[in-house]
Parts: C-alpha cells; sequence; structure tokens
C-alpha cells in the first residue's frame, strides 16, 4: 500500500491505523487494541502504546521493523550518543512517520522497552480505516489484563509477584502490596479508564531542556 505513503498529509489525516499490542512471553495475555492517527509518528505510537498499556515511560525503547524498499532491519527509538560501533544506529522515532513501514494490515513490528527487564511487545496493524467524525484519538477500545508492575525483574519478576500477591500466607505478600501501592489485581484492565498524553508535551518534558 504505497499509496497511503503517496498520500498529502492532509489526506492521511483522514485515516486511522487500528493495531493490537500483544506483551509477549505470558499467558493468559496481557493486550491492548488501540486506533491511532495514520499521520503519526514512531514517537506518537510509543506514547499511545505507553499509555495504554500502562508503563511510566521511564525506561528506555526501540521499535524493530524491516523498512518495506530495502528489507533492513531498522531500530526505531531514542538515538545513542555513543552507539556500539558494530550496532545499526537508532532512528529518531519522532522523525519517522509510521506509514514509511505500517503500510498494509498484516504489517508488524517488534516494541521493547525497558532493556534491563527486557519488555517485548508484538505490534500488529489489524485495519486501517477513516476517521470516525467527532472523535478523540488516540483511543483505546480493547484489551485484557493489568499491566505488569515497572521495575519488577521482567517476566520471571512478573511470575513471582503473581506468586506472592496471590498467598496472604507468603512472608513477602505484605511487603510486596506496599511496594505495589496497597493492591494489584492482575486481571484488572478497563480500556475506558485509559488517558493518552499529548506525544507533543512528553517529548518537550524528556527532550526539550537538553539545550538549556
Amino acid at each position: 500500500m504505497a499509496i497511503i505513503r503517496a498520500m498529502t498529509t492532509p489526506a492521511r489525516r483522514r485515516l486511522v491505523y487500528q493495531f493490537r499490542i500483544t506483551l509477549r512471553g505470558i499467558r493468559p495475555e496481557i493486550w491492548r487494541r488501540i486506533v491511532v492517527p495514520a499521520e503519526g509518528s514512531f514517537w506518537d505510537l510509543h506514547v499511545a502504546i505507553q499509555d495504554a498499556m500502562g508503563w511510566s515511560d521511564s525506561h528506555l525503547h526501540m521499535f524493530r521493523i524491516q523498512d518495506p524498499e530495502t528489507r533492513r532491519l531498522d531500530s526505531i527509538g531514542i538515538p545513542d550518543d555513543d552507539p556500539f560501533p558494530v550496532l545499526p544506529p537508532h532512528l529518531p522515532g519522532w522523525e519517522i512517520p509510521i506509514v514509511q513501514y505500517l503500510q498494509l494490515p498484516g504489517d508488524s513490528a517488534e516494541y521493547k522497552y525497558d532493556f534491563g527487564d527486557g519488555w517485548a511487545h508484538d505490534v500488529l496493524l489489524e485495519t486501517i480505516a477513516l476517521r470516525t467524525p467527532r472523535t478523540k484519538y488516540p483511543r483505546c477500545v480493547d484489551g485484557a489484563r493489568a499491566c505488569p508492575p515497572e521495575d519488577c525483574g521482567g517476566t520471571p519478576g512478573y511470575e513471582h509477584v503473581l506468586e506472592v500477591v496471590a498467598n496472604p500466607a507468603d512472608d513477602e505478600n505484605e511487603s510486596m502490596l506496599e511496594w505495589l501501592g496497597g493492591a494489584y489485581d492482575p486481571a484488572e484492565f478497563d480500556p475506558e479508564r485509559v488517558q493518552f498524553d499529548d506525544p507533543d508535551k512528553r517529548w518537550e518534558f524528556a527532550f526539550g531542556g537538553e539545550d538549556e
């Protein structure tokens, strides 16, 4: 669908992309379905994924995705000021339009967050549609289960959290619940409660003061 890339910006503004975001390696699945403006950047998509999943955007991230023209596997995220020479550089997500890489339903990307805990997500483009009048985007329209706690140690750490929380007799139960803020229901998720941040404001907060 190179036609979408060739569209003028006003034409693309009439379109939205629906994605299914699935966190890898956990059963039952933790997933979200979001609808975002087609003219957005990978930074915009990153912020929407963070907000829909329930992450705090306090760690590094990147998309791994194949360029449809060169067939090269690219990394898109936050460029490293001191990259490893043997690794490809991260392209700046705020400069890369989604439509440059994701053009047809069925196209996909890998989204990684918190390289220490190693959270990996499958990002699947499900549909391309016209905007619904008087509807605000991004939107979270479906999903299941709560996001794992930040800094819990990846999938093994998350499984340990679930075991401790489910067992009041566990010696760690009280301290774990205190660390979690008093309660944690892994089955809880309500798409109507998702609130999306302005990606431009998020970028300004993260990078706006670097040159001062």
